[in-house]
């Protein structure tokens, strides 16, 4: 029988529920979410984070789960098939295996990346980064709140990190704080905290902003395409369109672009990538490039009426669409945004061109960006499509966000 750790547990105890028929197949092919409108019964109410186990109509088990009675994602799955005992060492288990799969995606030169990456490493609604001796542990549902003091014991245990920074996700910060006294940038343990700490990627040095920056105060899924763009920056001029704190400036500056300009409408982030660009001017490449940065918005930047003046252009915007009822608009955005740019680039450039937004899908981007090429009356050849890096798996649909393509402009 499947228990929470510490929990003595019997039949009556235990929460149940059972499901229609469709959640049945769509719990049995992995999917690790159970939506509230697909449970036809349950025995008893039951509370945030508590174990719920899921039985078929033959009243076989079928799945266990963190209980949300608040979240229209009613159970988070954490193991189907087979019965097992969730105690203390099961959760250990699970963080080593996570742990274990990023091998070889570090090494001294790489002190930034993802350790759990959610339900795709089995932890479902858990996020936790490395930034070299601080981790950030990020939440994205309550199901975590009245487990984190075990969860921060198993992390100690297995890393034993310097500090540990708590992020909550913003639908959870209220509760967070009423019932748990705890808060949104909080330290959870730890020497004395800096609010940006350096981290290495790829040899060049980061600042994190832990406490108050988007995600986790770093965009670490980006490393690959971050690492391409290195490649192919040698002797152009580059635009990093939605440039955040400068990452791809910084690889094509070490790649031997001739100029570099970070486009933003955050002061704070620009802020930012002025002092990533100082932390690195011992590298020669990065000093002796031109870096320029412009405070506007990207949107109405790029369609200024002017002549093509890039050889790279990067457009990494957030996300556009937060749900799915912004999936359209979101399509005809990433093609705007797609035909400005190309129309800034030179004969031989290169248009690189990113979504984040896990409700459009690979294919309906991919679509936009070459309906956009192939509009803008210029020969035009694919390079390259990326997706996820190696510490951010995609296990199931809804985790698949990230997705580049790189066209050649000639």
């Amino acid at each position: 029988m499947s228990r929470a750790p510490g929990t003595a547990s019997s039949k009556a105890a235990t929460l149940r529920l059972r499901v229609t028929a469709a959640a049945e197949s769509i719990i049995r092919s992995g999917h690790p979410w159970l939506f509230a409108d697909s449970i036809r019964e349950q025995n008893r109410e039951g509370d945030p984070g508590e174990l719920a186990v899921i039985y078929d109509r033959k009243d076989r088990f079928l799945a266990v789960g963190l209980y949300d009675p608040d979240s229209a994602i009613r159970v988070r799955v954490l193991h189907a098939g087979k019965p097992q005992v969730i105690d203390r060492d099961w959760w250990r288990t699970r963080l080593k295996e996570a742990i274990a799969r990023r091998n070889g995606v570090c090494d001294d030169q790489t002190t930034g990346y993802r350790l759990i990456n959610g339900e795709s490493d089995g932890w479902p609604g858990l996020v936790l980064d490395r930034y070299d001796t601080t981790l950030v542990l990020k939440l994205y549902t309550a199901v975590w709140l009245p487990r984190l003091d075990e969860i921060v014991s198993f992390i100690r245990e297995a890393l034993r990190p310097g500090r540990l920074v708590l992020r909550l996700s913003r639908n959870i910060q209220e509760m967070a704080s009423e019932k748990f006294s705890l808060a949104d940038g909080q330290a959870l343990f730890g020497d004395r905290l800096e609010a940006c700490p350096t981290f290495l990627e790829s040899g060049l040095r980061f600042e994190a902003d832990v406490l108050r920056g988007q995600k986790t105060g770093f965009f670490l899924d980006q490393r690959e395409n971050r690492r391409l763009i290195e490649s192919l920056a040698k002797g152009r001029e580059v635009l990093n369109a939605f440039s955040f704190t400068g990452g791809f400036s910084l690889y094509a500056a070490r790649g031997g672009a001739r100029h570099v300009t970070d486009l933003d409408i955050s002061e704070h982030a620009l802020t930012g990538a002025k002092r990533n660009f100082a932390l690195n001017t011992d590298v020669d490449a990065v000093a002796s490039c031109g870096h320029e940065m412009i405070q506007a918005d990207a949107f109405e930047w790029l369609e200024k009426p002017v002549k093509p003046r890039f050889d790279l252009l990067i457009l990494d915007p957030p996300s556009l669409a937060k749900r799915e009822s912004e999936r359209g608009g979101a399509i005809r955005a990433y093609e705007r945004l797609a035909a400005s740019g190309i129309r800034l680039l030179r004969t031989g450039g290169i248009l690189a061109a990113a979504s984040c937004s896990a409700h459009v899908p690979a294919e309906d981007f991919f679509a936009s960006v070459l309906r956009a090429a192939a509009c803008s009356g210029r020969q035009f050849r694919e390079v390259e499509r990326t997706g996820h890096p190696p510490d951010h798996p995609a296990t199931f649909p809804e985790a698949r966000y990230l997705k580049c393509v790189f066209f050649g402009i000639r």
